[in-house]
């Protein structure tokens, strides 16, 4: 594993580093240190009625954050950390109002990647929301990144995350669990860990939303993103098409013939790619409802980029 100590150093004396997880790269800095989290807000261009994630690398770290761990949420840390699920919890009175936006509740999430869990035994909780500009695709290279903040910015090289979508976000406080942003860890998978119905809750435009994700737009290349019709072209070459199935060869057409987990993990990216090359239209074919864990995930950064 790379030589991460010059970045523990960077984020011990208040200065944010971005590095890799499993779901996007995030930009980290300590959860405890004020102006550290104000520059986040800063760097990213960040709403500050946005709450952040705070990530962790054990249980008893997540223990500060929180007045309680719930049996609910023991069973989800058990079954499912680390890994990308973000519990929704009520957090202690002494958790900074920066992170949470003010509200009574806290997300958090232990990542499952070693580099992470390694930067966040060093250094304490981070928060970690994702290393790009605010509305841009979430980075899932360590040149994503770079594309945004500079090339001077500090990132640790993990290469590309294996999954590439952002965790799923759970709220355990209400009477029954809530998933308020999917994620590659299904509302099934969720169920069945629990052996209880749970709600979903993807409000897209909510006042005081708890998590990332349910207020302002994201993930949005500046082409324009949208469902294939009959009436497209494919061979308008000012267009990346992202499809499903055909024959047809040329570098503007990108096939994943069912593979929705290839599609998850190189999402952000073509879409950055779509820029890059000075594509006007990302043009993609529906997905169909089926019971893979990245569906409802993928459906709904396709949906929120596809918005006006």
């Amino acid at each position: 594993m790379a030589d991460i100590s010059k970045y523990i150093t960077l984020i011990k004396s208040g200065h944010p580093v971005a590095f890799p997880t499993e779901t996007v790269y995030g930009l980290g800095a300590d959860a405890w240190n004020p102006s550290a989290i104000a520059r986040v807000f800063e760097i990213k261009g960040r709403p500050s009625d946005n709450p952040l994630i705070v990530h962790v690398s054990s249980v008893e770290q997540a223990n500060d954050f929180v007045e309680e761990i719930t049996e609910t949420a023991k069973v989800l840390m058990d079954s499912f950390w680390p890994g990308p699920l973000s519990l929704v919890l009520k957090k202690k009175t002494k958790v900074l109002d920066a992170i949470t936006a003010g509200l009574g509740t806290v997300a958090i999430r232990m990542p499952d990647h070693p580099m992470a869990l390694e930067l966040i035994a060093q250094t304490g909780p981070l928060v970690a929301p994702s290393a790009n500009t605010s509305g841009k695709p979430s980075p899932t290279k360590a040149e994503h990144v770079r594309q945004d903040f500079g090339k001077g910015f500090p990132v640790i090289d993990g290469e590309a995350t294996k999954i590439g979508l952002e965790s799923t976000v759970i709220d355990l406080t209400g009477e029954r669990p809530a998933i308020l942003r999917p994620g590659s860890i299904s509302r099934k998978q969720i169920e069945e860990a629990l052996g209880m119905d749970v709600e979903e809750s993807f409000f897209h435009h909510m006042e005081r939303p708890k998590s990332p994700g349910q207020k302002y737009s994201h993930y949005k290349p500046k082409a324009e993103v949208r469902w294939l019709t009959e009436e497209d072209d494919l061979s308008d070459p000012s267009t990346l098409f992202l499809l499903q199935e055909g024959e047809l060869k040329a570098d503007n057409l990108i096939y994943y013939r069912g593979n929705l987990e290839q599609m998850a993990r190189e999402l952000y990216d073509r879409f950055r790619q779509a820029d890059l090359e000075g594509f006007r239209k990302v043009v993609i074919e529906s997905i169909e409802d089926s019971d893979n864990s990245v569906s409802s995930a993928l459906k709904n950064r396709l949906d929120r980029a596809i918005q006006k």
